[in-house]
């Protein structure tokens, strides 16, 4: 039977992160091999240290409730500009729109079957 072959396997060269086609032998001439790939290079900042402990800490225990400290949440916002991200609410009678996020997390984390989800939960007032 007739057999459809992909329209890139007759070609001589082939191409690396979208650089232009180099033949096998220019690509051995730079001593490259066409199988290693190159590193990317990890960006600095971005992401914050999820710590439960220490001076530096982001995120509350399990025993605490879980979830991020305000420190955490103000880092978090200042490294990602633009953010909404808020607190627990935790109190007992909140105010229409807290009560609001409430109950949308509640609905959004009823799955939670974790430790640390389960205390969250309990955090949240769910």
């Amino acid at each position: 039977m007739f057999k459809l072959q992909s329209p890139l396997t007759h070609c001589i060269g082939y191409m690396h992160n979208n650089e232009s086609w180099k033949s096998e032998r220019t690509r051995k001439e730079e001593g490259e091999s066409p199988f290693t790939k190159k590193k990317k290079k990890k960006k600095k900042g971005g992401r914050i240290r999820k710590t439960t402990k220490g001076k530096g800490r982001n995120f509350r225990s399990t025993k605490e409730g879980a979830g991020m400290t305000e420190k955490g949440v103000r880092e978090y916002r200042r490294k990602n500009p633009g953010s909404k991200l808020k607190t627990a609410v935790t109190e007992k009678n909140p105010s229409k729109k807290r009560a609001a996020r409430r109950r949308s997390f509640c609905a959004r984390s009823r799955g939670w079957k974790s430790k640390r989800g389960k205390a969250a939960r309990r955090r949240w007032r769910c």
